[in-house]
């Protein structure tokens, strides 16, 4: 069952998925509108999900439910994962690799192997003030407190 996104509790669980392209703005609208069909249909053991999400930047897909009511279960997380890679192949982008670093260069968001964001950081390319992209907070709260934070004060700050 979809529902607006600021409605959800702040302890609702978040899936962050990060493209290695940006959309184009039709692409995101089309995703936009598959979204929403599916969160309509998103269920756990036949009871529909709270759920919503969110776009960014036109390169991030945030998925949330509201687990007070329905935990979403190992069944609607595969769910949720082949949607995911259905996306992937619709739209020849990658969204599952972690191993990947979305970070703010100026005004650009730019997509970075990690291996190349540490070789930037080791080259004085990026700095810890680097606004980047944590996409292993876990709820609502982490994601509008901590999912664009300086380096310095994400799991990147190794790097620095």
């Amino acid at each position: 069952m979809y529902v607006p996104f600021e409605t959800l509790p702040e302890e609702s669980k978040v899936w962050i998925y990060q493209s290695n392209r940006k959309f184009t703005d039709e692409e995101f609208a089309a995703i936009a509108t598959d979204l929403q069909a599916f969160v309509e249909s998103w269920a756990a053991h036949g009871t529909g999900l709270e759920a919503s999400f969110e776009l960014k930047y036109n390169r991030f897909i945030i998925l949330a439910v509201n687990q007070e009511n329905q935990i979403a279960t190992g069944c609607s997380i595969d769910a949720s994962v082949q949607f995911i890679q259905d996306l992937e192949q619709k739209y020849a982008v990658d969204l599952l690799d972690k191993m990947n670093v979305t970070f703010k260069l100026g005004q650009h968001i730019a997509h970075k192997p990690l291996i190349e964001f540490k070789k930037m950081a080791k080259d004085k390319a990026v700095s810890g003030n680097t606004i980047v992209f944590n996409n292993l907070v876990n709820n609502i709260a982490e994601y509008n407190e901590s999912w664009e934070v300086p380096a310095e004060d994400s799991w990147h700050s190794r790097f620095f």
